[in-house]
């Protein structure tokens, strides 16, 4: 079984906002499932874009669509009210994200005191979209968190150190977008999981918007030849833990 940890739902019924000048082509609930059923794909995590900044109406359709099994991860300005989150967290939404990268999100100065609030309201844990030459300054910001993903491996060789250090401390990591990477993934993949078994979550990243090597299904077999034995962690175990782990008593059928 997958747990897709990270992939985006394009829905053009909903806002959608240009950023630095662009906006995705349509990826619809439907158009993930077909690619879901091929993949052996269970469940997962919509996690919103920059192109969708504070819109909550197409994630809560999208995880209505989708059905059990599948979470979401919103973007959320940090004047939200706790009512608000309290009532995401009822459609499934289990975490918020900081875009460091592209923007559309609550911002680095936020990152601390927000993070923590919607983890005492609604369990929730934070993941940031940042190149990992930024994390040695975040760093102890982060690991004093209740709980943190990092997407797409960090990003770039040369800040790779910090997420393993991270990574070392209890920080998530999520193996997306190897398309995006400059470094070797199946290396990366077994340093992240030396250091750390629990850390590594495997997701799609479909439809890969702006990846200059878009998701391809060969991905799923280089985790699997990179892990060997242990592969399940990757892609199914410690995400569909780490999602649980923020869910409320009505958002069982993850377990």
């Amino acid at each position: 079984m997958i747990f897709d940890a990270h992939f985006h739902i394009v829905d053009p019924r909903f806002p959608l906002v240009a950023n630095e000048g662009y906006l995705p082509e349509a990826y619809t609930c439907g158009t993930y499932r077909e690619a879901a059923q091929t993949l052996g794909i269970t469940g997962g995590a919509v996690v919103s874009g920059s192109f969708q900044a504070f819109d909550q109406a197409y994630l809560v359709d999208a995880l209505r669509t989708l059905g059990p099994g599948f979470v979401g991860v919103t973007q959320l300005p940090a004047t939200v009210t706790d009512r608000e989150i309290a009532e995401l967290d009822r459609a499934g939404v289990r975490a918020v994200r900081f875009n460091l990268r592209r923007g559309g999100s609550a911002g680095l100065p936020e990152l601390d005191t927000f993070a923590r609030r919607v983890h005492a309201v609604a369990g929730w844990h934070a993941e940031l979209y940042v190149d990992a030459r930024e994390l040695a300054t975040l760093h102890d910001t982060l690991v004093a968190l209740p709980a943190v993903s990092i997407d797409h491996l960090g990003l770039s060789r040369e800040g790779f150190d910090n997420v393993l250090r991270l990574a070392e401390r209890g920080v998530r990591v999520k193996a997306t977008g190897f398309g995006r990477v400059d470094f070797d993934v199946a290396d990366a993949l077994r340093r992240i999981h030396g250091v750390n078994p629990g850390a590594l979550m495997f997701g799609t990243d479909l439809p890969s918007t702006r990846a200059p090597v878009p998701f391809r299904a060969c991905d799923i077999d280089l985790v699997r030849e990179a892990l060997g034995a242990d592969a399940d962690h990757a892609l199914w175990l410690n995400a569909r833990d780490f999602y649980r782990m923020a869910a409320s008593a009505d958002h069982e059928d993850l377990r």
